[in-house]
């Protein structure tokens, strides 16, 4: 059975709680400016002393800023801060200015390592064996008792295998929200209404005449119709990824992008729309999986803080994956602040074949 980490809260009886200061609060100067010394939050869980106690950032992001308001501390993105907003500042992370970073609150016992050993990053050579069991009976746990986000590229939706095995995940709840762009829903419906992926078929890869007027004409259809649910209704759409959504409630999110073709009427085309829909789905993530999309990963990365507050008050650990076929794309999340990200290097469309079938769908 799988067990989730326990979460360690600092102990503040220690004398350098206890001696702390309480926070300097500054009110942002005008709307979407924070003061000079603002601090800056990270993934990990933060601590801030406002009249003597030591109060928990419940719901965290990366690189916004914490603003005490009706007795809590909410993390704000720069560009939603009003003027008057009160901004902790500070930039130690120590206790130094009544802040507390707790990065170790989920630690690992972890064995004594020699100084030089070979293989210790995440690469090709990588044995994967371990993850994908632990990535089994997490998902299983997750299913009952968190929230499962994807975020996807559109890899899967060129091959028929794939597209079957995240169905089979979508249809027994293995997928509770998706975070894409308009290429997987364009893709994916492709496939579903002329067989082909970018005019390729999507079983033997061969070109089809024509066939890159394919996902354009997939795109006019759908905007015929005004929107995916219809289009599926009418064109009598029975496979998918995103008819597996449909048919299940589970929601997704079409971030645009400058190089969309249409696109697609849900597709969100305000970026910064598309960041709060984003971000209103890994709110009450538990567990993230970003596949084969380096850009709305790192994107997903920055918004997913290490840990989750959840309705009883306990604090549990927020897992997340990160699986690419390059090497660069998994180092990369780490290298921009994702320390907790768990990188898997491999083809994705294998992965999630080998998914659906550890989970025996």
């Amino acid at each position: 059975m799988f067990e989730l980490r326990k979460y360690t809260a600092p102990d503040f009886s220690e004398d350098k709680f206890r001696n702390a200061p309480n926070v300097v609060l500054e009110p942002a100067p005008m709307d979407g400016v924070a003061p000079m010394t603002y601090h800056a939050m990270s993934i990990f869980p933060e601590y801030f002393k406002v009249d003597g106690q030591w109060l928990l950032a419940e719901e965290s992001r990366m690189d916004c800023v914490a603003v005490f308001e009706n007795g809590k501390i909410i993390v704000r993105e720069f560009r939603l801060l009003k003027k008057g907003d009160l901004v902790v500042t500070g930039r130690t992370e120590k206790c130094g200015d009544g802040i507390y970073v707790h990065a170790n609150g989920f630690a690992e016992q972890s064995a004594e390592k020699d100084v030089f050993a070979f293989r210790q990053n995440r690469s090709r050579e990588t044995a994967f064996s371990r993850d994908y069991d632990e990535i089994y009976e997490l998902l299983k746990y997750e299913r009952d008792h968190g929230k499962i986000v994807w975020v996807m590229g559109p890899a899967f939706a060129f091959d028929a295998d794939a597209r079957r095995a995240m169905s089979k995940l979508i249809e027994n709840g293995y997928v509770h929200a998706i975070l894409a762009g308009n290429a997987l829903a364009t893709h994916d419906l492709e496939g579903a209404y002329l067989k082909t992926a970018l005019g390729q078929d999507i079983y033997t890869q061969q070109s089809m005449p024509n066939g890159h007027y394919n996902h354009l004409d997939l795109i006019n259809r759908v905007k015929y119709h005004g929107s995916i649910k219809k289009f599926i209704e009418e064109e009598h759409i029975d496979n998918g990824i995103i008819y597996s959504c449909e048919k299940c409630g589970v929601p997704y999110v079409l971030g645009g992008s400058i190089r969309d073709d249409g696109p697609l009427p849900p597709v969100y085309g305000n970026v910064y729309a598309a960041q709060d829909a984003m971000r209103n789905e890994i709110r009450g993530a538990t567990t993230v999986i970003s596949m084969a999309t380096m850009l709305h990963t790192i994107a997903t990365g920055n918004m997913t803080p290490s840990y989750r507050v959840m309705p009883d008050g306990t604090v549990r650990q927020i897992y997340f994956y990160c699986v690419d076929v390059s090497e660069f794309v998994v180092n990369k999340l780490a290298d921009r602040g994702s320390l907790s990200a768990r990188g898997i290097v491999t083809n994705v469309q294998d992965f999630v074949v080998n998914l659906q079938k550890g989970l025996g769908l």
